[in-house]
């Protein structure tokens, strides 16, 4: 994929964010050991509570042992001599006198070295006999465990609307004993105020459990000061989606922006377990990306059909982006739009932060996040994401023992059609990797329907 050279050469901060990723094992474990700070098992974009209380939130992928593409090997070296942008600059002059041909392959690099752990979390899950009624994202998150239990103090679970998501937080009991639970109950509609009541509790004894682990406070300030760099992170976040990638000029490759979109995901969850960093990332991301629009760097779209494949964040083939740019079109991610969860937390010197989280939580919870047996809330969130964006095709990732059953999926394609008068498709998805000319004959036919 030498394609992706130029575009990935010049976008220091998402050297910077894949570097931050793939590294973590060795950040996470000098924040541990030397600076004696408290890890906590974090996944679903569920960070603030842990950055409020001083400690350090980490999806636990992270803490595994990546192989690195050159290119960053090289940054490991260079960066503390020179500094990111000087290096990246130097390494990029490097390249286009043809010295070293090391950077072609970054980003597909970084991504490939995630979804080969992925598969081998998932098949370490598979030996400890997990549930087999468990889907790709719960059996690999249960590997993620397995692996490096030794390394969390705890987990900070949030108990949603999928039932195995719940037995699998129940499961891993037997492997971290220290757990913070925060149930997120269901809206009662006669008696919202009861409802937000128990959410307030919930959030409040979660935060007690977690100063009891930690020794550390969690105060109004530290909860405020937290959600002041998330909602700037989302206002970023949302930059990207909203007006970045709907633009009929890419500021790369569309092949490199959906691998963007992909890391960003991937990476969201626990903000590489620096806030403060993943913020100034991911504000240089959109600098940068503006930047190359406004100079005319990039690539014409307005003729390619923008496809949203969706949902990814339990597991999905990440060739399908690769198959569809072939095919002459563009993928782009937007998950933690859609459920709710790039939404805002207000901050205020007379709001209430738990209870402002609280909130946050039941309304992302009502906007369709695992909601099960709820598919009205997914639907309306798809239709106002869609509605709001110039998506011309839907992808459905139907994950192989998904809470959501057929009958849901089937759902959501009928009333993209009728509704929004937009093709539709679904894709089973078991694990990364398998099926791959499967997936290309089904994927050939739906993207002819835009020639």
């Amino acid at each position: 994929m030498s394609i992706y050279a130029d575009d990935i050469a010049n976008f220091t901060s998402v050297l910077k964010i894949a570097y931050n990723f793939l590294t973590g094992r060795d950040y996470l474990q000098r924040k541990k050991l030397k600076e004696r700070k408290t890890l906590i098992s974090v996944a679903s974009g569920f960070p603030d509570l842990v950055f409020a209380a001083d400690s350090i939130p980490v999806f636990p992928i992270r803490m595994e042992k990546f192989k690195l593409n050159l290119y960053l090997l090289a940054l490991n070296s260079a960066t503390s001599l020179f500094g990111w942008n000087l290096t990246t600059k130097l390494l990029g002059i490097v390249r286009q006198v043809d010295f070293l041909k090391i950077v072609d392959n970054v980003l597909n690099d970084v991504i490939n070295s995630i979804n080969s752990k992925y598969n081998l979390l998932y098949e370490r899950a598979i030996k400890k006999n997990v549930s087999p009624d468990f889907c790709f994202g719960i059996k690999s998150i249960y590997g993620m465990h397995v692996s490096e239990a030794n390394n969390c103090d705890c987990t900070l679970n949030f108990t949603l609307r999928c039932n195995k998501y719940n037995q699998y937080l129940k499961s891993l009991r037997a492997i971290i004993p220290n757990q913070v639970w925060v149930d997120i109950p269901p809206i009662d509609k006669e008696n919202k105020e009861k409802t937000l009541e128990i959410m307030v509790n919930n959030v409040q004894k979660a935060i007690s459990e977690i100063e009891n682990i930690t020794g550390n406070i969690v105060t109004d300030n530290s909860l405020n000061k937290q959600f002041r760099i998330g909602n700037q992170v989302k206002r970023y976040y949302k930059s990207i989606i909203y007006d970045i990638s709907t633009s009929d000029f890419y500021p790369c490759n569309p092949a490199t922006f959906a691998e963007i979109l992909a890391l960003l995901t991937i990476s969201f969850q626990d903000y590489n377990s620096n806030a403060q960093r993943y913020l100034e990332n991911i504000s240089q991301l959109v600098k940068e990306m503006r930047d190359r629009i406004d100079r005319g760097i990039g690539m014409d779209v307005s003729n390619m059909p923008r496809i949203l494949l969706t949902p990814i964040f339990n597991g999905w083939e990440p060739e399908s982006q690769e198959i569809i740019y072939q095919l002459g079109g563009k993928v782009i991610y937007s998950d933690w739009d859609i459920l709710g969860l790039l939404e805002e937390i207000p901050v205020s010197k007379d709001s209430n932060p738990v209870e402002e989280y609280a909130r946050f939580l039941l309304n992302a919870s009502n906007k369709g996040l695992l909601c099960l047996n709820n598919c009205d809330a997914l639907i309306k969130s798809y239709q106002k994401y869609i509605k709001r964006t110039r998506i011309d095709g839907i992808i459905i990732n139907e994950l192989a023992n998904c809470h959501l059953d057929s009958n849901c999926y089937d759902l959501l394609k009928n009333k993209f059609r009728t509704n929004l008068r937009i093709p539709s498709i679904s894709i089973k998805f078991k694990k990364i990797g398998e099926n791959i000319e499967n997936l290309k004959a089904k994927l050939g036919p739906f993207m002819e329907l835009f020639s």
